[in-house]
């Protein structure tokens, strides 16, 4: 895996919300080198979703529900293939919103991840949420390009997805302080909380 390549991939935003400031956002975009449509199935699809990321089930439409086996479940706010999906993640107030557009023979995937200022602490609750979702837009990647391989929860623990991880926690941590909002000291907190979660035994 070219870990430089799958990381400059990605673009990283972090920010408080413009009007009230009582909402962190998390934002990510990627390009993909296939259509909305196919995009959309591999985002929505149980026997899609597991080959790259966990075990999907539910009430898959929109009023419905979801859940991610081991991780994170909630409800489907709105759902309008192939270009939009938005859902409540792991809280009611934590939200998630997926967007999809064509850009010639490519999709542009923006993901848009926000919370309560409250819940979040400061901007640099980030750091809590952007790796992961980095890894899950890496392994989308591979497999649209049809590279992955095996099981994607044991892929998630090798060494590679381990280096991947502790690249991407710096860069996180670099759009964090761009985007203001987060102390040195809480970004340096939060910095650690990241390494201790995503990059089990390793030093920080």
């Amino acid at each position: 895996m070219d870990l430089f390549s799958e990381l400059d991939a990605i673009h990283r935003e972090v920010a408080l919300d413009d009007v009230e400031g009582d909402t962190v956002r998390v934002l990510l975009r990627r390009r993909y080198p296939t259509g909305p449509e196919d995009l959309w199935s591999a985002l929505t699809e149980p026997e899609r979703v597991v080959r790259w990321f966990l075990p999907l089930h539910g009430d898959l439409r929109e009023g419905g529900s979801f859940r991610l086996e081991g991780n994170a479940g909630g409800d489907i706010l709105t759902c309008t293939p192939p270009r939009l999906l938005r859902v409540t993640f792991g809280h009611e107030t934590s939200v998630v919103e997926l967007r999809l557009a064509a850009d010639g023979e490519d999709t542009v995937l923006e993901l848009e991840h926000t919370v309560p200022l409250a819940m979040a602490g400061s901007a640099a609750g980030s750091l809590f949420v952007g790796p992961g979702w980095d890894g899950a837009l890496m392994g989308l990647g591979l497999f649209v390009r049809g590279e992955a391989v095996g099981d994607p929860v044991a892929a998630a623990n090798s060494p590679e997805v381990i280096e991947f991880n502790r690249r991407s926690i710096e860069r996180w941590v670099a759009a964090t302080q761009a985007g203001g909002g987060a102390t040195a000291e809480e970004i340096e907190g939060g910095r650690q909380a990241a390494l201790a979660q995503f990059v089990p035994d390793g030093p920080p």
